[in-house]
């Protein structure tokens, strides 16, 4: 098997992204990092990485950013890992159509258009890598979750889908699955949330209470929080294994959600999920 080793990543700007490229970096991968804001790609510039912008919610931006990405990477790109999503917070009815809506272009339709620039490409390499960052909440809902919950569950189906499809081509599909990870998610996800929400005039209200003061914590989510070098280490054996998992699941609390979603009813399962706050 030719080696995978030509990478392009989104959502760089921190968390998982910043560190999973920092890491395939320093195995002598090479990696072009792409971030939202081109302040951010000036940065990791100027730490060494090649980096490009690449806004996953503007479709000029994703084809100019895979254009740039592939110069850099000298017309060949073994590997897509699919990162960059945040998260929108809220109670569905009190989510515009709007906000639901920017949140699929971000998480999923800007992912879809990225697919499809690199797919011709990997099938005429004969070969390659899709690797998408998903998350225990495209297992299960929560409450208060419910859009950033759709896009996972829609990226889930696709990804099953796609690998369904590429299953007579050299080209490996898999989904990584993150439970809490020690990131910036929480707190830009906090932001989004006071951006269009307006919860002060909610039912919500006080539940509502809680999600600001969970979002705002410096504290880790859980006890079970990992490092982003959980996903690095996923990420370089789906990259480095002649048959990669399906998926991996990370974190205690995945790994837990999974095999309560075989075996619990949906009313027990309910019962559990209820338990997971606001």
């Amino acid at each position: 098997m030719t080696t995978i080793s030509h990478i392009l990543i989104t959502g760089c700007s921190s968390g998982i992204g910043y560190h999973c490229a920092k890491t395939l970096h320093q195995h002598d991968y090479r990696v072009v990092a792409s971030c939202r804001r081109k302040e951010d790609t000036l940065r990791l510039r100027e730490q060494g990485l090649n980096a490009v912008t690449l806004d996953l919610a503007c479709s000029d931006s994703i084809e100019q950013g895979y254009a740039q990405a592939l110069e850099q990477l000298g017309g060949r790109i073994d590997a897509l890992f699919n990162n960059g999503a945040y998260g929108q917070t809220g109670a569905l009815e009190d989510l515009s159509t709007n906000a639901l809506r920017a949140q699929f272009e971000n998480n999923f339709f800007g992912w879809h258009h990225l697919i499809r620039l690199v797919l011709p490409l990997m099938l005429n390499q004969q070969r390659g890598r899709i690797i998408q960052n998903s998350s225990v909440l495209g297992l299960a809902a929560l409450r208060y979750r419910g859009a950033y919950c759709a896009s996972k569950f829609a990226l889930e189906g696709y990804t099953d889908t796609l690998r369904l499809e590429l299953s007579d081509t050299p080209i490996k599909v898999c989904l990584i699955e993150p439970g809490p990870i020690n990131s910036r998610f929480r707190a830009n996800a906090k932001q989004v949330f006071l951006n269009t929400i307006a919860w002060q005039t909610s039912r919500h209200r006080d539940n509502y209470q809680a999600t600001l003061t969970r979002l705002g914590s410096d504290q880790p989510p859980s006890r079970h929080t990992l490092e982003p070098d959980a996903i690095a280490d996923c990420l370089l054996d789906a990259l480095r294994s002649a048959t990669p998992k399906t998926r991996y699941y990370v974190t205690r609390p995945t790994k837990l959600v999974a095999i309560a979603r075989r075996i619990l009813s949906t009313k027990a399962l309910d019962r559990l999920l209820l338990k997971g706050g606001a």
